[in-house]
């Protein structure tokens, strides 16, 4: 019998029991892939994180998994398990920053001080892949190719998990959403899951939901992989003028969740590395016996 320190960390909030969830296993040595893929089964979340020792340039090597497969890099995981790594004091107070290597490369997190403390991870410049006829795609998400933002194509964005971006005419759409899974996710298709968004108001510059075929998960609370694939879009396209704002997601399922986001380079054309930011909280702590 093996024992594992695990903590379930909401991501992308200050709030428990709202943002995204991630269970974080601080120390995973010696899992091997059909033992995480079965916690990862277990926890039911969208991703679980498992941590084992780092490398020249990595202080940690991290792996996360959905309950279906492994995925290359993702947001909320990387914001937990900076806070879950922080908050255990395996990473030392005084630190400012560490590198998270990761399938899809290594990913510097920065550690904000601050009230509360806040994570900003440091995503590479987004690689803008296929793009996609308007109204099939708005038909399977319920909605009608006039809710869709006029001139906006559909693109699959990555900045480490390719994902389509769908840019939506307003709130109204967003709320309207209700995707077919069967016909959104069949089909020959260069993305992992589709993130459809539209301008907000107020403090936040865009609102966005998250659909994914993750088994029984359906929509996803908060994105942050997605967020900087958005961003990146946004800034390509002139969706959003500004390169710093507010994002918000997650209340459609009743689980808000906030990020701040830093654009790089000198858009349109030349985009540098996107910086999505979350604070997170711990909310269980856990011993795994397997």
């Amino acid at each position: 019998m093996r024992r594992y320190d695990v903590v379930w960390v909401d991501a992308f909030t200050t709030e428990p029991l709202t943002g995204n969830a991630c269970a974080v296993v601080t120390d995973a040595r010696g899992l091997d892939d059909a033992t995480m893929l079965a916690i990862a089964r277990e926890t039911n979340l969208s991703e679980t994180s498992f941590v084992f020792a780092g490398d020249a340039d990595a202080d940690f090597s991290v792996r996360y998994w959905t309950p279906v497969s492994e995925i290359p890099m993702a947001g909320h995981p990387t914001i937990a398990t900076t806070h879950a790594l922080c908050e255990a004091g395996i990473v030392g107070r005084d630190r400012r920053a560490i590198r998270l290597r990761m399938p899809a490369g290594v990913i510097p997190v920065e550690i904000r001080a601050g009230t509360p403390v806040s994570y900003a991870m440091s995503q590479p410049p987004p690689a803008f892949l296929r793009t996609y006829p308007r109204a099939p795609l708005a038909a399977a998400l319920g909605l009608a190719d006039a809710d869709l933002a006029p001139g906006f194509e559909p693109q699959t964005v990555s900045t480490g998990t390719p994902q389509l971006m769908v840019a939506l005419a307003g709130r109204a759409a967003l709320d309207r959403c209700a995707p077919d899974r069967a016909a959104l996710f069949s089909g020959e298709r260069d993305w992992f899951s589709v993130h459809v968004f539209c301008r907000g108001d107020g403090d936040v510059a865009l609102v966005a939901r998250h659909f994914a075929d993750f088994g029984r998960l359906v929509e996803d609370p908060f994105t942050g992989s997605a967020t900087g694939g958005m961003a990146g879009y946004c800034a390509r396209y002139g969706f959003v003028e500004a390169s710093s704002y507010a994002v918000a997601q997650g209340m459609h399922v009743h689980r808000p969740g906030r990020a701040h986001v830093d654009v790089g380079g000198t858009p349109p054309r030349d985009i540098g590395r996107i910086t999505v930011a979350g604070a997170a909280v711990s909310v269980l702590r856990a011993t795994l016996e397997i």
